[in-house]
């Protein structure tokens, strides 16, 4: 008698041997990344139209913005993936200049724009660029490329020098970033080199104490800024008195709307913190809209799409036998998973809001172009594969038949 192909058995064995395919990184990073900018699109719409109506009279402005970025995003990896590998090798021998001359530019007193407090940003025509976005996957390529050479040529070196090789760099652009007041992106840039040295492997111990100094700088920056201070504060106890309609508003707000979606969410658009409660309901704090409107089941199915997204990226690192594409791959998958945890952790009141974005989701179009270019960057290390090659035309060829 034959079994069913809806056997629980055969579909196991589906899925198990999806994994094993050498093309699966592949459809799980363009899957996941698809998905997550169609939600986020969605989000977007839902969770700006109250702000837009204010500002312009139109419920859709923010809405048909991002449409434009995520077009611009779109050509942008299509370019990414397509790239030879000696343009990306000499834009990471450079990144450290360009990267360097992009946080400059937020200083200029013509083109520099101060919003919320942080002049981290350029003003272009009605357009914002934020240069720290794209400087993530700069220092990514500039970290990679030292430590191919450090493993190609510095043998007799100890692993101390990863450090040495590293910290300038990390230095510099963390210097820059936080001339701007930008205490998000600076956390997100040393975590970026912490995870490179971590992969690279460094020993525990300069680990543990580049953990310390870490947290030290951030004690600092925290310390000397009453704002920060008092948003740092405001974790434990957001709904206290004395803290809730100031510092603690955000985060306050961010939960209530969380707790209220339930299980399913209140539904698409009904959310109540947007409306004037969430200032940026359709930036840091998307993720609290979508838990109010779609509920756990909704927040969970994001969290599943991002596990998938980094999945794929620290597999395709794991696949890649050259250095330089190797430790970058690891780069931009940590630069994920950290970006992710910081605005997740400050929607649900762990850590204290710092203005970071969710990838592919938030509006904005610094992020997503950064974001998209650094998927592109993957997909094409992934299509360098010969059986990834192989497979893909495989299936362009059956499709056509």
């Amino acid at each position: 008698m034959m079994q069913s192909s809806s056997n629980p058995r055969n579909s196991r064995e589906k899925y198990i041997n999806f994994f094993h395919k050498p093309t699966a990184a592949y459809v799980l990073i363009c899957a996941s990344t698809a998905l997550l900018t169609g939600l986020g699109i969605v989000m977007v719409l839902s969770s700006s139209s109250v702000k837009a109506y204010e500002t312009t009279g139109s419920t859709y402005s923010i809405f048909y913005k991002q449409l434009l970025f995520i077009a611009a995003g779109g050509l942008v990896m299509y370019l990414a993936i397509h790239l030879k590998r000696a343009i990306w090798e000499k834009l990471a021998r450079f990144a450290l200049i360009i990267g360097g001359i992009a946080l400059l530019l937020p200083q200029a007193p013509i083109i520099g724009k101060d919003i919320n407090g942080n002049k981290s940003w350029i003003g272009i025509g009605s357009f914002t660029l934020q240069p720290s976005e794209f400087a993530k996957l700069l220092l990514v390529l500039w970290c990679s490329m030292m430590l191919r050479r450090f493993a190609e040529r510095d043998h007799s070196k100890s692993a101390f020098d990863h450090l040495k090789i590293l910290a300038p760099g990390g230095f510099i652009f963390l210097v820059f970033i936080m001339a701007g007041k930008d205490l998000g992106s600076a956390m997100i840039v040393m975590g970026i080199v912490f995870a490179m040295l971590f992969i690279s492997g460094l020993e525990m111990s300069y680990l543990f104490g580049l953990s310390v100094a870490g947290f030290g700088a951030i004690a600092f920056f925290v310390l000397t800024s009453a704002n920060r201070l008092s948003r740092f504060t405001a974790v434990l106890h957001p709904f206290s008195p004395d803290v809730y309609k100031l510092a603690g508003w955000q985060t306050a707000h961010s939960i209530m709307g969380l707790a209220s979606g339930g299980f399913f969410g209140v539904g698409l658009g009904a959310s109540r913190q947007k409306w004037a409660n969430l200032a940026e309901a359709n930036t840091d704090f998307i993720f609290s809209v979508i838990g109010e409107e779609l509920g756990l089941l909704g927040t969970l199915i994001v969290l599943l799409l991002y596990a998938a997204l980094i999945y794929g990226i620290f597999r395709t690192a794991l696949h890649t036998k050259d250095l330089f594409y190797k430790y970058a791959c690891a780069g931009i998958g940590a630069w994920f998973l950290l970006q992710v945890m910081v605005n997740v952790g400050s929607d649900i009141g762990l850590l204290p809001v710092v203005g970071v974005t969710l990838p592919f989701v938030s509006y904005g179009g610094s992020s997503l172009l950064a974001n998209f270019m650094a998927v592109g960057f993957v997909l094409s290390v992934i299509r360098r594969d010969p059986e990834v090659r192989a497979a893909l035309r495989s299936k362009r060829r059956s499709q056509a038949e």
